[in-house]
């Protein structure tokens, strides 16, 4: 008899800004403000935190894409989305996604970003952040 899979539980604990992100290091980033308006100031970080529960199962894994507003690659060309992958290790796992505003400018930061994260190839969370002119 076939094993019956066992849906992840998600709730998105935190949204808006924190602190900066050091990603050498595990684990999330400070919480700072919750909203979905970003000021576009460099280096401002900002996303949303997920606790995942009964997340751990074989091969589990949570993929996210990143929309922005137009953020242009050295070269000038609109860059595509952001887009990852990650496995569940934990059965209670913790998953921040976020972006900051990053240089050389700001201008093509500014608009909504929208951040979708699917586990096992279903949407858990969707939202989107307005990044601002400060």
């Amino acid at each position: 008899m076939a094993r019956k899979k066992t849906k992840a539980e998600v709730k998105m604990i935190s949204y808006g800004m924190y602190a900066e992100w050091d990603r050498d290091q595990q684990g999330i980033p400070d919480f700072e403000v919750l909203t979905d308006r970003i000021p576009a100031i460099l280096d401002q970080e900002f996303g949303y935190v997920l606790q995942i529960g009964k997340g751990k199962g074989k091969g589990k894994r949570i993929t996210f894409r990143i929309d922005h507003p137009g953020v242009r690659d050295e070269e000038g060309k609109v860059r595509p989305p952001f887009t990852g992958e990650v496995p569940i290790n934990k059965n209670e796992y913790t998953f921040y996604l976020g972006d900051s505003v990053f240089g050389p400018t700001t201008e093509d930061k500014i608009g909504p970003w929208r951040m979708v994260t699917y586990i096992d190839g279903e949407q858990v969370a969707d939202k989107t952040l307005h990044v601002v002119a400060p």
